[in-house]
């Protein structure tokens, strides 16, 4: 068997990659990751090098998975600086890092691929990505925000399992924005209303497009607005070119969502989403000058009316955001993993990471405590 590394996703056919990955999930789809690297987001000089992995036994593919050599830890959002400075501090270098994920983009889904007609092709993808992992020199393999759950047939017990917890919409069948609130206490629901109120009293007019009824215009100042609130919120700009909203985005065909917020007939917020067949991501938000509740009526909101009106099951913003909880956006857990190759170390951040997980768990029930819902109301999702 040879395990194969491609330093593009050019190297790999498009109809052999979607079908191992699905097509479906929107960040791992063979366009998206060749427009990054088109568009100069994914390369050398940005920190991640593309390094996709694909094991081969003759021509029969075993597994695959989407790889980035890293030199950095910025854009990831499963934060291991500690790790990479305790690297450091006992003379040894933690980067480069092998990193198996949606660049830029906290959103869980399928992160490795095993073909189902070879039986061990998990362990045997494993030992070939640790052994290229030692002869190159690389301190570590990350697997972030996979999708599956423990019991992983490619899960072995040199991976360390990082346990997060993210704020989620979930829909449970309802048909209109008003039966969401319906579940609400009264307060709490009265305390919304008057919220998304305020956005319309400022004289904000709020639109809503999908795939190609985004127009060029509209591509040309969310690039505008992202690189201004990474600015105002970071003091520098953000990690993807005005090339990827201009050229990559428009090609992606139904997947991206954008929602316009303008003032006397002027653009002055914008909020852009992907989609799946069952959820969407808020992913970038960006505005020339704050207004009170406009962007929790972009990127929560209208994401939510726009999920119920396609029969979304779930909205998924990303990262972060404890404001969150009262709008009735559900504390998730969401998980990584995490290979060492010192054997010291990876027994440190074994235990550190279990640690861990039981005080995000305590978190994430604490936080269910706090959601909006009247009491023994919330329906089961079908």
């Amino acid at each position: 068997m040879e395990l194969e590394i491609h330093r593009s996703i050019r190297d790999v056919p498009a109809l052999e990659w979607n079908a191992w990955f699905g097509g479906d999930y929107p960040f791992l789809r063979h366009d998206f990751l060749l427009g990054l690297e088109d568009t100069g987001c994914t390369n050398r000089s940005s920190g991640w090098a593309p390094c996709h992995m694909v094991l081969r036994d003759g021509p029969t593919a075993v597994a695959a998975a989407p790889g980035y050599l890293k030199d950095h830890s910025y854009g990831e959002y499963v934060f291991d600086w500690a790790w990479a400075d305790a690297w450091q501090r006992n003379g040894m270098a933690y980067y480069p890092k092998l990193v198996s994920a949606a660049p830029f983009t906290p959103a869980s889904g399928p992160r490795i691929w095993c073909n189902p007609e070879i039986g061990g092709s998990a362990n045997l993808f494993s030992d070939a990505v640790k052994a290229f992992c030692r002869q190159q020199g690389i301190s570590s393999w990350h697997i972030l925000f996979t999708d599956g759950t423990s019991d992983d047939p490619w899960v072995d017990e040199a991976l360390v399992e990082r346990t997060t917890c993210q704020f989620h919409w979930l829909n449970r069948g309802y048909e209109t924005f008003d039966d969401f609130l319906s579940l609400f206490s009264s307060r709490k629901r009265k305390n919304l209303r008057k919220e998304r109120e305020r956005v319309a009293a400022q004289g904000l007019s709020l639109t809503t497009r999908s795939g190609p009824e985004i127009r060029a215009e509209d591509w040309s100042f969310f690039h505008h607005c992202y690189q201004t609130t990474y600015a105002k919120r970071s003091g520098h700009g953000g990690y993807l070119s005005r090339e990827f909203f201009t050229d990559l985005c428009p090609r992606l065909g139904e997947a991206p969502v954008m929602v316009s917020a303008e003032l006397d007939g002027n653009p002055v917020a914008a909020a852009l989403f992907f989609r799946s067949a069952d959820t969407l991501y808020g992913r970038y938000w960006g505005c020339l000058r704050e207004y009170d509740g406009l962007h929790f009526e972009a990127c929560y909101y209208r994401g939510i009316e726009y999920c119920i009106a396609h029969k979304l099951s779930r909205l998924d913003p990303g990262a972060q955001g404890e404001h969150k909880i009262q709008r009735g956006f559900e504390p998730t857990l969401t998980r990584s993993l995490h290979w060492v190759a010192e054997a010291g170390f990876r027994n440190a951040i074994g235990d550190f990471c279990a640690r861990e997980k039981a005080q995000v768990t305590a978190y994430r029930d604490e936080a269910a405590t706090l959601l909006p819902f009247r009491s023994g109301e919330l329906p089961e999702i079908s």
